[in-house]
């Protein structure tokens, strides 16, 4: 970890700087989140697995528990930095490398809502977890609404940027309305038959719409970047991961809609939902298994070159548990067992890279490495 250090200079009748309550809190950025979300993702996708395995279900609620501590407690972590911090949270808000990690909020507060109402109304209830899953919802889209304007808008009128610093991180803030789209959907059995049903499906889907078209404009940015300029830093390298997010939240969101479309039969478009499930699912998961491959190849590349772990190592969770919760409903819409399997290997690599993320972080944590001072990525 590389530390700045500065030496004292002698005053001239400057005021003193400014001392900070909390300092540990100084460099808790918004990427924190990715932890929770990485978290709530083994619970959401181990809980829609083809496979009924012992003590599988037990195990996605503890995870999910652990998830939703992790969020509450670091929301209080953030608003302490925002409170006794805040020229430091402006500083990253105004940085292009830290400013899209504000997408993470809203993707952490909508998994775990997911997560209560699929896991952890086995230990709540229904009635609470249809309540938290409801506030969590409409907290988490309304602000990965504002992240997808917000962030894009400093790109443009604040940051400074250039073609070689693109990567996949500009993809956060574009996906978490995708994230509300697929997650959305799993209140409509609750809601009242009608109205109410049809209007959640069908703004899910125009979510589906705003993410699905803002990733497709800045994809091509991301990998123009890595072709003409090559290689990601190393500590960086992880990050490639990322794109697999909109492309298995985009598959699980089409799934969800053919699983709910039923639930509103007086609509005459209800059954093209179904049909869009494959039509959809299908190409955009093989392109997921195609970019899965280049992105391991690439992190095999990094860590044969020294990489060390990094934050960024959290890129291998979140973005392939929606790889999983994608495969598991093109499972259950095509009755294909190679989509069972599918799932079900994904579901093994998701907790293999949760498992090694967690231990590190932990590690990191209690050895005072982190938070830590950002540093620049060294060279790939």
């Amino acid at each position: 970890m590389a530390t700045t250090l500065a030496l004292p200079r002698p005053t001239t009748g400057r005021a003193a700087p400014r001392t900070h309550r909390f300092p540990a809190l100084r460099h808790l950025g918004p990427n924190w989140y990715a932890c929770v979300m990485g978290t709530a993702i083994v619970a959401n996708a181990g809980a829609v697995l083809p496979y009924r395995l012992p003590g599988l279900r037990v195990a996605c609620l503890f995870v999910w528990a652990l998830s939703a501590v992790a969020l509450a407690v670091l929301l209080t972590a953030r608003a302490g930095h925002w409170v006794h911090h805040r020229d430091q949270a402006r500083a990253h808000l105004l940085d292009p490398a830290v400013a899209p990690f504000y997408g993470c909020l809203p993707m952490a507060l909508l998994a775990v809502g997911a997560g209560t109402l699929t896991v952890g109304k086995d230990l709540i209830g229904v009635g609470a977890a249809v309540a938290v899953d409801a506030v969590l919802f409409t907290a988490g889209t309304v602000t990965g609404l504002l992240a997808a304007v917000a962030v894009p808008y400093l790109m443009v009128v604040r940051h400074r940027v250039v073609a070689e610093q693109a990567t996949p991180v500009w993809l956060l803030p574009l996906v978490a309305p995708m994230v509300s789209a697929a997650l959305g959907p799993l209140l409509i059995p609750h809601l009242p038959a009608g109205q109410a049903r049809e209007a959640v499906l069908l703004g899910c889907y125009a979510l589906f719409g705003v993410s699905l078209i803002a990733t497709l404009l800045m994809l091509p940015l991301v990998f123009g970047r890595l072709i003409l300029h090559g290689p990601l830093p190393l500590a960086l390298t992880p990050a490639l991961f990322l794109v697999l997010g909109p492309l298995g939240q985009s598959t699980t969101a089409v799934n969800q809609f053919a699983d709910m479309a039923p639930l509103t039969p007086g609509a005459p478009w209800a059954g093209a939902l179904g049909a869009l499930a494959v039509v959809y699912g299908v190409p955009v998961l093989g392109f997921a298994l195609l970019w899965l491959a280049l992105a391991g190849a690439m992190l095999v590349r990094a860590a044969r070159r020294g990489m060390g772990f990094t934050m960024t190592w959290w890129a291998l969770t979140f973005p392939v548990g929606t790889c999983v919760t994608g495969a598991a409903g093109l499972a259950r819409h095509t009755g294909l067992t190679a989509f069972a399997w599918l799932a079900g290997a994904l579901f093994l690599g998701l907790l293999t890279a949760w498992l090694t993320a967690a231990a590190h972080t932990l590690r990191g944590l209690r050895a005072g490495h982190l938070p830590a001072t950002p540093a620049p990525a060294p060279a790939g």
